[in-house]
């Protein structure tokens, strides 16, 4: 057993905001799957849902799906024995006792119109990682602005090296599992929380990680401190909280929270704090870990960028309460070597390395550039898909500040997602800021101009949450 440690941050870290101590309670509801045999996925080929299924279908249920375009993720259900249509139609929820929608399903899906008005109970993909988190002992929700899919990744590699077989829910493709995430026979689950209009807080955790909290989704909360405070209650669902003591915003909600904490950093005396950082080869960094000043472990990351020190930090602190060994996590730290679109070399085009990387906030594409200036190559070429018009516009500033840092920036057209185009915000006016940028007008066109630019001795960074990575297929030959 490890000593409980509670939230008590000395006097000169207690720092005062609009949010204080609030009551949460969960939002789980125990008889979500009674008397269901059969559930029915709107949006089944999602990375989010297609681990939901493989947990659900392990357990004995009957699982039906739809999705608007086959991709390997329907393929692999089909292959699990689910019956996949292709294409929204009410006939499609058949003879449903549960109907759950992802969240890029709108209201006027005709697939939800239908179970709605059969009297058919109809759940968002995040009420049901709600119910899955519960009937774990061990359950693992790892927040964060920045750095989720990969520590979730890490954590998942560590349980699965350990031999603990874990049911995983990761924002990325990890190739040890071969997926987005994996059904698992064990007791803990280890998911990639999202804060995204709150869905997090469907969660109920053993084990809470906040890797750090940063200016995004402000057009849903409004301000820092309504984010804040979903954090909090995050953190206050979660039986212990490890958090990162070097992030104010971090600080600033683990400061009023009464729950066992763990925290980890590189700067402040945190319980598991990193010293004698050092590259053992460009971009990749090697250090020890110290657990209230006494050696840890050794840990030395498999994959490059210092960011990842936080990642693998936060993965340390989870060795206690998951009952494992620091062995446990010197072993994943070297073995996970990344996944998809986490700075993912997709090939070469023109002798230059393409990499797709899923940054798509100024912090997120700042880590990616240091990362990609380390390595030591003659020209950056950072082609970026802008994504949200609120996001761009808000932050503007802040992404031409990273861009400019890029000998050369290729900007495709914002992808709007889930909101609308009012006219007020373009790509190039985020181009207007950054010298010699040039804005192209779709994927095919970004993967022409970097076959007809791109040369030996540049390094290629695509950086987008949307669908860029199919511009980096073009560009290698995948596609």
């Amino acid at each position: 057993m490890f000593p409980v440690i509670y939230a008590a941050c000395p006097a000169r870290q207690r720092i005062n905001f609009e949010v204080t101590t609030v009551m949460v309670f969960s939002m789980y509801d125990p008889k979500l799957l009674e008397g269901v045999r059969t559930i029915h996925f709107i949006g089944c080929g999602g990375s989010g849902t297609y681990p939901l299924i493989q947990i659900l279908h392990s357990r004995g249920y009957a699982i039906t799906g739809s999705d608007v375009e086959e991709t390997k993720n329907t393929e692999a259900e089909r292959a699990l024995g689910v019956r996949v249509c292709i294409g929204h139609d009410a006939a499609n929820v058949g003879n449903a006792d549960l109907v759950v929608y992802s969240a890029a399903i709108h209201d006027d899906n005709p697939e939800l119109q239908a179970a709605r008005a059969r009297g058919i109970k109809a759940v968002e993909r995040s009420v049901m990682l709600g119910y899955i988190s519960r009937t774990h002992a061990q359950s693992i929700g790892v927040a964060g602005t920045h750095g989720k899919t990969t520590t979730t990744g890490m954590i998942t590699t560590m349980l699965e090296l350990a031999g603990r077989d874990p049911a995983a829910v990761i924002g990325g493709k990890l190739p040890l599992i071969g997926g987005y995430g994996k059904a698992g026979s064990g007791q803990s689950v280890v998911i990639e929380a999202c804060e995204y209009h709150e869905t997090f807080l469907h969660l109920t955790c053993a084990v809470g990680v906040i890797l750090n909290i940063d200016n995004d989704h402000l057009e849903y909360y409004g301000t820092m401190g309504k984010l804040k405070l979903a954090f909090q209650k995050f953190a206050l669902l979660s039986r212990t909280v490890v958090f990162n003591m070097d992030d104010k915003n971090t600080m600033d909600v683990v400061n009023s929270i009464d729950r066992p904490v763990l925290s980890f950093g590189i700067e402040e005396e945190a319980r598991f704090r990193a010293v004698n950082i050092g590259e053992y080869k460009p971009g990749f960094f090697e250090f020890d870990v110290l657990e209230l000043g006494e050696h840890f472990a050794h840990i030395k990351l498999g994959v490059p960028g210092y960011h990842n020190i936080y990642n693998a930090l936060a993965m340390c602190c989870c060795v206690r309460p998951l009952g494992l060994q620091p062995a446990d996590a010197e072993r994943a730290a070297a073995e996970f070597h990344g996944t998809g679109r986490r700075f993912e070399i997709k090939g070469e085009c023109n002798g230059a390395p393409v990499v797709d990387d899923y940054a798509h906030h100024p912090t997120e594409l700042a880590a990616t550039m240091a990362t990609a200036k380390k390595m030591g190559y003659k020209r950056i070429i950072a082609v970026h898909q802008p994504f949200t018009y609120s996001r761009t516009k808000t932050l503007m500033d802040d992404f031409a500040a990273v861009l400019r840092q890029a000998d050369q920036c290729v900007l495709l057209p914002i992808m709007g997602s889930r909101e609308v185009d009012d006219g007020s915000v373009k790509s190039e006016d985020l181009a207007a800021k950054i010298p010699g940028s040039i804005v192209v007008d779709g994927l095919e066109s970004a993967a022409n101009w970097v076959k007809q630019n791109a040369r030996e001795g540049d390094l290629v960074v695509c950086m987008s949450c949307g669908d860029l990575y199919k511009a980096c297929d073009m560009m290698v030959g995948k596609a």
